[in-house]
């Protein structure tokens, strides 16, 4: 981290990001935003953008607002003028990336699911633990954790308003790829997506739940399904331009799960129903999430997304109810930065929280969450899941710390 421009005394974080895709046009606002309606104690500069194609790369760069660009993850971890690394490329891609920038004493913001494997995630982590050693902070894009509804809910259970969680209910509902005639593209294909619904969405429920509960899953069982299983190649594209064996065929395998289902324990005793699935017709990015307690209920629905609903067991039977909170006060968590009550926040807005965080935790010395070691235990979550559908069996998790 150098000093900043005689225009801000603040010394400057200078960032460099792999991947200018969707993950990449969210994080680029979120670089671009967040020094500008919130008081950082570190200035980002966006440095570098990295593509695998230099025009494109180029072009992003003056699209999004980078001051460089590259064709080569590599320079982004060998420049002695980036001080993070952002990673928003597909799965397959990360352990490497974010490896060797955190071994060359670079930050890392990594999208999430963190890897494809346990194998890798574990990799990762003990890279991020190496690097800890000398300051380098390292953090897993769960970016739905800032959705300041969410952190109400999380807020709510941590002062015992609900009680003993009893039940953990989870969806996450898209339809995308109902049309059985949808091309093939990198995301459903397993050897660089990982896994399908599973972890490209079942992994921010995963981690949802487990964030505003405090708990941990410790068993699941599951069941993945492909409805698909092959589907026509991109126009101009065949088998061997997306990496197969070259064939011409009009028509290529789906390799991962389209939806997936399974229960889950917590550590504490609540049960949990979890369901992320391509195949939901009519919904289009639905997050919903119900935790029952004891003493109350909580629920959340992303496609209304500034609003919490509350039910109080203590109240009144005559007048009690779900009540509706609109999450838009300035004493709800992020949103006193923005607009006037009443006035909601959107998708974009996450990211721009998690780089909040992030930079702020960097010039604190302190641990960003959620870390490597929290997308390792979702990562692991995912794996059992597989692993029971293949068994048909409860799988356990193993439980750090």
């Amino acid at each position: 981290m150098t000093p900043s421009s005689a225009e801000s005394p603040r010394p400057t974080l200078r960032v460099a990001m792999v991947g200018h895709a969707f993950m990449g046009n969210a994080h680029s606002q979120a670089w671009r935003t967040a020094p500008r309606f919130f008081d950082l104690p570190l200035s980002p500069r966006m440095s570098l953008v990295v593509g695998h194609d230099a025009g494109r790369a180029a072009a992003a760069a003056d699209r999004l607002g980078w001051e460089a660009s590259s064709a080569d993850w590599r320079e982004a971890v060998t420049r002695d003028d980036v001080d993070l690394v952002d990673i928003c490329t597909p799965g397959f891609t990360h352990a490497e990336i974010a490896i060797a920038a955190l071994d060359a004493g670079k930050h890392v913001l990594c999208e999430k699911p963190l890897a494809n494997t346990v194998a890798e995630a574990e990799a990762m982590t003990a890279a991020a633990q190496r690097a800890h050693a000398h300051g380098v902070r390292s953090m897993v894009g769960f970016t739905y954790r800032r959705v300041p509804a969410i952190g109400l809910a999380r807020r709510l259970v941590a002062e015992g308003r609900i009680g003993e969680i009893r039940h953990v209910r989870a969806q996450y509902l898209q339809d995308w790829i109902v049309d059985p005639d949808a091309p093939l593209s990198w995301r459903l294909d397993k050897a660089k997506a990982g896994s399908g619904s599973l972890g490209d969405i079942g992994a921010h429920v995963v981690d949802l739940t487990q964030y505003i509960t405090g708990d941990r899953i410790r068993e699941v069982t599951g069941r993945l399904e492909t409805f698909v299983k092959e589907r026509p190649y991109p126009a101009g594209e065949t088998a061997g331009s997306l990496g197969g064996g070259g064939s011409t065929t009009e028509r290529g395998p789906v390799t991962v799960d389209d939806a997936a289902s399974f229960l889950a324990t917590f550590t504490g005793g609540a049960m949990g129903v979890f369901e992320a699935t391509r195949f939901a017709t009519g919904r289009k990015n639905a997050i919903r999430i119900e935790i029952n307690g004891s003493r109350g209920s909580l629920a959340f629905d992303f496609e209304d997304m500034n609003v919490l609903e509350f039910y109080d067991g203590t109240q009144d039977a005559d007048t009690a109810g779900f009540r509706r909170i609109l999450v838009t006060e300035p004493t709800h968590p992020y949103v006193g930065h923005w607009w006037p009550a009443g006035h909601g926040l959107g998708y974009e807005h996450g990211f721009t929280h998690q780089v909040v965080d992030l930079v702020g935790a960097i010039a604190e010395g302190t641990d960003p969450a959620p870390s490597f070691a929290d997308g390792l235990q979702v990562q692991r979550v995912l794996d059992a899941v597989e692993a029971s559908s293949e068994t048909r069996t409860w799988q356990e998790i193993p439980i750090d710390g």
